[in-house]
């Protein structure tokens, strides 16, 4: 950990250090490119700016890529991505670099579109089930919509093997058949704030879901002589994630993805430190939405 503070004192030591280290996450040893086609003939514009040959796009170094969301410095990136892998809060993080809450929150929230991105389900993540893709225009995070486009709320499948943990998002199970399976097949329900998780079911571990206003949710109580499988496995994870979760505050449905997969991901590298992962998928480039 010691060797990584010094790397990381040392990349932020100055914005042009930052920077040449970004740009080398972003391109390795390729040249640079156009992030809407791939055209390598580029034009040199001022202010560090290039204009594609073949589709006349203008861009900088970091357009069509994560980190080109915040309107950060490249040291407050740097920063801000070790201090979110070190697990801090948003409101820690604003208070240490001296940020707004609301920049820092919308920085963190680029870092978790970026983890999920890096899912083996993203695809479908990112598509309507979640209502996630309406927080992206082209390649920039736009404003939190009030609600998915369905207006459902989703539910994800936790399940645990061998000390990875996998969350998937359920096909054809609906916040509605939760309940349903509660009261008609006595499919145990449990309540932390608003989120809810079930018993075992099928081949997962427990369901879990982020619920509002829509859903009966003081109808749900702890079941006092029998605790749900996820709480009483001896699997890691839930252990893991439960002390995270009572950090999350005011979390909505359409957004309760993004924080379920960051504890995926968290969870799965552990044993790892994680800035430098963190920094690859912060510069990676958007992938297209519908």
């Amino acid at each position: 950990m010691a060797d990584n503070n010094e790397m990381i004192e040392k990349l932020v030591s100055s914005e042009e250090e930052a920077r040449k280290f970004l740009i080398h996450k972003c391109l390795g040893e390729r040249k640079l490119f156009c992030p809407r086609c791939r055209e390598l003939k580029l034009y040199a514009l001022n202010g560090n700016r290039y204009r594609c040959s073949s589709c006349k796009y203008t861009f900088q170094e970091f357009s069509g890529r994560w980190i080109n969301n915040g309107g950060l410095s490249c040291r407050e990136w740097l920063r801000l991505i070790q201090m979110f892998s070190e697990d801090n809060t948003a409101h820690a993080i604003s208070q240490d670099l001296g940020l707004s809450y609301n920049a820092t929150y919308k920085a963190i929230t680029a870092i978790r579109f970026a983890i999920l991105s890096q899912a083996i389900d993203a695809q479908q993540l990112l598509g309507p089930e979640t209502g996630l893709h309406t927080h992206l225009k082209g390649k920039k995070l736009t404003g939190v919509p009030a609600q998915s486009n369905s207006g459902e709320i989703p539910v994800f499948g936790i399940m645990e093997k061998n000390g990875w943990v996998f969350i998937d998002l359920m096909q054809n199970i609906t916040a509605e058949s939760v309940f349903h399976f509660n009261h008609n097949f006595h499919l145990k329900l449990v309540r932390h704030g608003s989120i809810i998780h079930t018993d075992r079911y099928q081949k997962y571990d427990a369901l879990i879901l982020c619920g509002d206003e829509t859903l009966p949710l003081d109808y749900i109580r702890k079941y006092r002589n029998i605790t749900p499988h996820i709480e009483t496995s001896e699997g890691e994870f839930w252990d893991f994630a439960r002390e995270r979760f009572k950090r999350y505050k005011g979390i909505s449905p359409h957004r309760f993805p993004l924080y379920l997969k960051e504890l995926e991901f968290r969870f799965n590298n552990r044993s790892k430190n994680i800035f430098d992962l963190l920094v690859g998928y912060m510069c990676k480039i958007v992938p297209d939405v519908d």
